[in-house]
């Protein structure tokens, strides 16, 4: 069946006409229940909360909180509230489904409760463990699994002053010696982290193997994919670094107070 352009437009008019007679005051006011001849704000008020008695239903209101609950994930600056409110959202919209016996919703916030409870999980271990750096827990144990063993003989020299750096170590048995300094490293103590934030990438000072034992290596370009996929390791790796700059103030300020008394 073919159409000429004047049948279509015909079409297309007849179609905004009834669009419009759908969308008209009037109408609306005879679809709520009121009449258009003699509206009032209390006919109107008195209209809505009949409608509103007349679909309360336990099913209705556990979606109303579910829907209020989800309103405040948007307001929310917070990853941890906003996983909370997300969650109890769920619980509200999967019992609505149970109880309006609607399966597909049902389904799909059952499914997103686990998933918001794992990353809420995931953040506050995240928070404990930034709360953890900031009073000097600043262990780096869980980096091992992404280092790999190297072993040193005494009088080895691990990395000289002005070296290219491309690697940080974590020593694990034996001592080292930071030559200018004269400080010795005993086992679980980081070594050559300053490289990794100097601009040109070098080593700071000299150290050398004074007994015998091994080391934990990771590359720097190592360092940065960890920091990409665990933000939180910057925070710790601030905090080391800033600890250990410290001391060597606090270390150059004694030799400082010595050399005037001599």
């Amino acid at each position: 069946m073919n159409f000429s352009s004047a049948d279509v437009s015909t079409i297309m008019d007849r179609i905004l006409d009834a669009a419009a007679d759908n969308l008209r005051i009037a109408k609306i006011l005879v679809q709520l229940g009121l009449d258009p001849d003699n509206v009032t704000y209390d006919a109107i008020f008195n209209r809505l909360v009949e409608i509103g008695l007349a679909n309360i239903t336990l099913a209705n209101m556990c979606a109303l909180i579910g829907a209020i609950f989800f309103v405040a994930t948007l307001l929310t600056q917070t990853m941890v509230p906003l996983r909370v409110a997300n969650m109890v959202g769920c619980t509200f919209f999967a019992a609505f489904g149970v109880l309006a016996g609607d399966i597909k919703t049902f389904l799909l916030y059952l499914l997103l409760l686990p998933i918001n409870a794992l990353r809420l999980r995931q953040m506050l271990n995240l928070v404990k463990k930034a709360r953890s750096a900031t009073q000097g827990d600043t262990s780096m144990e869980w980096l091992k699994p992404f280092m790999t063993e190297r072993k040193y003989r005494k009088g080895d020299v691990l990395f000289k002053k002005d070296d290219p750096a491309n690697e940080m170590f974590l020593t694990v048995t034996g001592n080292f010696l930071v030559k200018e300094i004269n400080v010795e490293l005993p086992p679980g103590r980081l070594m050559g982290e300053l490289g990794f934030l100097s601009p040109d990438n070098r080593r700071t000072a000299t150290v050398e193997c004074t007994e015998a034992g091994h080391v934990l290596t990771i590359t720097y370009e190592k360092l940065l994919e960890i920091y990409f996929q665990n933000p939180q390791f910057g925070y710790y790796f601030l905090v080391l670094t800033s600890q250990r700059l410290l001391e060597n103030i606090a270390r150059l300020e004694r030799a400082v107070a010595q050399n005037k008394i001599a």
